[in-house]
């Protein structure tokens, strides 16, 4: 077999395309060690603003309440759209499907604006006080749309006869589903629960809208003060934040090849 020759041109827009994505960030860790006050003037090396970050009640409260509300949005929404999968892929063509599928896709191709403004009119008309809760219900509507496009992906190339084999040999269609299903298509709910973190952790549009007091995001928190000017603890929490994340990828990566190579299902 002959190896293909990686052209420079291929190198070069593979260098591009890394700085691009990573230079800013890679910029937003080195300033948060900045110990200068101005965020744009490099004053050498300082851990200050991580020693600050911790006085910082208000921007503290902010991360932890979106860490709770991804987790909380990236759970029912990974649950909720693993079941609308199946019903998509194994139920056929029921009644009431084509409206079903067009309700989960819409808020794919739906501007975030137009579902953070209806949001909000649900809520009013039904005189819910907004809050936590609110913006968890908002952001398990916008991810659960993801989830089950990746579910959907795994279940429509999974091979029933192994489903078949369980129930052959006894076991019921929710012990199959538990021992034999579940296993196999864990690695992509486990990737879409992921993703819904991540665009809980990240959104900015439709928790303004469905936010009320003390449900106030990292987002926002930190749009609302960059309009006065970027704090140097801003830098800090979010390249904590980015340091958090990574590792989680990293482990992510490690636990599915060590699973792989042992010829296991990831778990």
């Amino acid at each position: 077999m002959t190896m293909r020759r990686v052209s420079t041109f291929n190198l070069g827009s593979i260098a591009l395309g890394i700085v691009f994505l990573y230079l800013p960030i890679a910029v937003l860790v080195i300033y948060s060690f900045n110990a200068s006050r101005l965020v744009s003037v490099w004053g050498g090396w300082s851990t200050r603003w991580y020693a600050e970050l911790i006085q910082d009640e208000a921007l503290l409260d902010s991360v932890f309440i979106s860490i709770r509300l991804a987790l909380t949005a990236a759970t029912a929404a990974t649950i909720l759209g693993t079941l609308s999968a199946l019903a998509l892929v194994r139920f056929g063509r029921f009644r009431g499907r084509l409206l079903f599928a067009a309700m989960i896709y819409a808020p794919l191709v739906m501007p975030e604006v137009i579902t953070g403004l209806s949001l909000l009119l649900l809520f009013v008309a039904i005189a819910v006080d907004r809050g936590f809760w609110t913006v968890a219900i908002a952001h398990t509507t916008m991810a659960m749309c993801f989830v089950t496009v990746i579910v959907q992906s795994r279940l429509v190339d999974f091979d029933m006869s192994l489903e078949e084999a369980a129930m052959d040999l006894g076991a019921s269609p929710l012990r199959t589903f538990f021992a034999v299903t579940l296993p196999l298509i864990l690695p992509a709910i486990a990737a879409a629960w992921m993703l819904a973190f991540a665009l809980s952790l990240d959104d900015l549009v439709i928790a303004s809208f469905t936010t009320g007091p003390g449900a106030t995001t990292l987002p926002i928190r930190i749009y609302s003060q960059v309009r006065l000017g970027v704090k140097p603890e801003m830098n800090a929490v979010c390249a904590i934040m980015v340091a958090v994340v990574g590792v989680a990828v990293i482990g992510a990566s490690l636990l599915a090849k060590l699973s792989g190579a042992r010829g296991m299902p990831v778990r």
